[in-house]
């Protein structure tokens, strides 16, 4: 079956963005973003002044190949059919002016139970303790929108302070009526929660749609 086209409103999802902050999202995402670590505990993580955004969401929604799309290196960020194989914060630095933090993915209920709960500490205590995140962009699968796991981490992040934003992953699976239909629902839903960015962003890593939007959107929370 051919991939539907995307709605005018889902393209829009992540808000509107002129020609000069889109242009400022490619030259940012154009340069030189090279793997700093793997941490599989908070001390490893580098100490580092430059903000930090972050990449979490559930095992298999997509995360390594948005990262992938967004920087333009199909290799960066490794993805995998078996989900829950990242097991550690991966960081990368992104032209001397932002890091990439992407976050082990949760929900994958066939791990061991300690697995499960080692992977926990690491990411609360991360998005709890990070002083430098400016961001976390927490990926949804358009298919299905927020798990409660979803909604747990986003009452943690609203406890926390911590600004989050919505990006619905997958858009190419998804028809377009019943993409504006999930945007709907999802973005009354996020009036719940006092931290949530209230415009979600719909991409596309296989089309890359809205890769541009949310470059433009990461730009604008980079140093310089």
């Amino acid at each position: 079956m051919a991939d539907a086209p995307l709605s005018a409103r889902a393209v829009a999802g992540g808000g509107e963005f002129d020609a000069a902050a889109i242009e400022r999202g490619r030259v940012l995402f154009a340069q030189a973003c090279r793997f700093i670590t793997g941490a599989a505990r908070l001390d490893q993580l580098p100490e580092t002044g430059l903000p930090e955004v972050a990449f979490a969401g559930r095992s298999n929604v997509g995360k390594s190949s948005l990262i992938n799309a967004l920087t333009g290196r199909n290799r960066l960020a490794r993805t995998s059919v078996t989900p829950g194989r990242t097991r550690q914060i991966n960081c990368f630095e992104l032209g001397e002016r932002l890091y990439l933090a992407d976050l082990p993915g949760y929900g994958y209920a066939r791990a061991a139970k300690t697995e499960i709960a080692a992977w926990t500490r690491l990411v609360r205590g991360y998005l709890k303790g990070r002083a430098n995140l400016a961001r976390v962009f927490l990926l949804i699968d358009s298919r299905h929108g927020p798990k409660d796991s979803d909604r747990d981490l986003m009452a943690m992040l609203d406890q926390a302070a911590v600004v989050y934003q919505l990006v619905l992953t997958k858009t190419d699976k998804t028809k377009p009526d019943a993409l504006d239909a999930r945007i709907a629902v999802v973005e009354a839903e996020l009036g719940r929660y006092t931290a949530a960015y209230p415009r979600l962003a719909s991409t596309s890593a296989v089309k890359g749609t809205g890769i541009a939007e949310l470059r433009a959107a990461i730009a604008a929370l980079a140093t310089g």
